[in-house]
């Protein structure tokens, strides 16, 4: 008897696995938890394989799960790029996305790219802002969605990926750093970012004294002084350019690593936003 893997089923499967619990990924579909309990009993008989284990908060992927998640991105990437390409267009409508400064430079353009090559008839909109001020546009809904920063242990079962903030600084740095007496000087983003939080926290706790010489949401103008060799900058470390030094954990404290997510405005996000998160969440995971 032949086994077939139903593209539902799958799609079903990987809304519960990146939702961390069948309640919301009831949501993200718009079936109830009964109807996904139903199709995972399908699925499960199918590779004849247990997929989630519950655990106090909702449910975990098994060993046998994660195996077939790989499979079922896979699978429903290439179900959704036939299907554009067959229909002649795929989805169409205009999204509005907030990313901050770095994250865009280090995972737009091919973002952005492959979304619409699946849908050319789609346009994307993006707004470079700072956490904090995306999440304060998706409050009053002038986002469709956003990729931000959230610290340890917050929304740990939507994290895509965890980026190490580092310090970076010109490849000539080393006398800002000799002089330990001296306050070091340090560009940062606002102060309610997590990466300025972050600096001002871990310098503190070693004792390192230090003075804000610039203070900007832009990452051009954080680079642009760092690379004037005047002050030491953070940023996430997949974002830092070939031509800046990263300092060692051993010259300074070491930093934290922030959580990516993506958020959305409302709880019933539309068909092009879901299509959009669920590409940005293939493409960082792979990355």
């Amino acid at each position: 008897m032949s086994v077939y893997l139903e593209i539902d089923l799958l799609r079903s499967f990987v809304a519960i696995a990146q939702a961390g619990s069948f309640s919301r990924a009831a949501r993200r579909v718009a079936r109830t938890q009964s109807a996904l309990s139903q199709q995972m009993k399908r699925l499960e008989q199918v590779v004849d394989q247990p997929l989630f284990q519950r655990t106090g908060r909702g449910v975990v992927v098994t060993n046998s799960g994660e195996r077939l998640l790989g499979h079922a991105q896979r699978i429903l990437r290439a179900h959704d790029e036939a299907i554009a390409d067959m229909s002649g267009g795929g989805l169409s409508g205009t999204l509005r996305f907030g990313c901050p400064d770095d994250y865009a430079a280090a995972f737009l353009p091919p973002l952005l790219r492959d979304f619409a090559v699946m849908h050319p008839q789609a346009q994307v909109e993006v707004i470079c802002e700072p956490t904090p001020r995306l999440q304060a546009q998706l409050a009053r809904h002038a986002l469709d969605l956003a990729l931000i920063s959230v610290p340890a242990g917050v929304d740990e079962s939507h994290v895509i990926r965890r980026e190490p903030l580092v310090w970076i600084g010109s490849p000539g740095l080393d006398t800002l750093l000799a002089d330990r007496e001296a306050p070091l000087p340090l560009a940062l983003s606002d102060p309610d970012t997590l990466d300025h939080m972050a600096a001002c926290e871990a310098l503190s706790r070693a004792g390192r004294a230090y003075r804000l010489a610039y203070a900007s949401s832009n990452l051009a103008g954080l680079t642009a002084l760092a690379r004037s060799g005047q002050a030491i900058a953070v940023m996430t470390q997949t974002a830092v350019p070939a031509d800046l030094r990263i300092v060692t954990a051993d010259t300074l404290p070491l930093l934290p690593s922030v959580g990516i997510t993506v958020k959305f405005d409302r709880a019933r996000p539309n068909h092009l936003s879901m299509a959009f998160a669920e590409h940005i969440r293939h493409t960082l995971a792979a990355a």
